[in-house]
């Protein structure tokens, strides 16, 4: 179970420094780019202690699917970024994608 959370933290961690790239400017504003510093070197080292017990493959593809999800929706919401139905449903495959890794695949540790 604590892969999971620390899966969790490594996609939680991913997302808040993507998500203060655009007020970093370039790098050009310190303290949102120090979230984008810390928020990657979290991402970083979170999915390093998940690699432990989850293959990478399979790791990553949660990863990077949930955080491609949870950026585009914080985009829409927050960024005013608008989404049409191809980008809803490419983000709904994504979404379907991490699913069927996590409840079908048996190369997915489950406790």
């Amino acid at each position: 179970m604590q892969q999971w959370v620390f899966l969790a933290m490594a996609i939680l961690s991913e997302v808040i420094g993507t998500s203060a790239l655009k007020a970093a400017a370039g790098f050009t504003r310190l303290w949102p780019s120090l979230i984008v510093v810390v928020g990657y070197a979290s991402a970083f080292y979170f999915l390093s202690l998940t690699l432990k017990t989850i293959p990478v493959g399979v790791a990553y593809a949660i990863w990077a699917g949930a955080g491609v999800a949870l950026i585009a929706l914080i985009a829409w919401v927050f960024m005013g970024q608008a989404l049409d139905i191809a980008g809803i449903v490419g983000l709904a495959l994504i979404v379907a994608g991490v699913v069927v890794l996590n409840l079908f695949s048996k190369t997915v540790s489950h406790p």
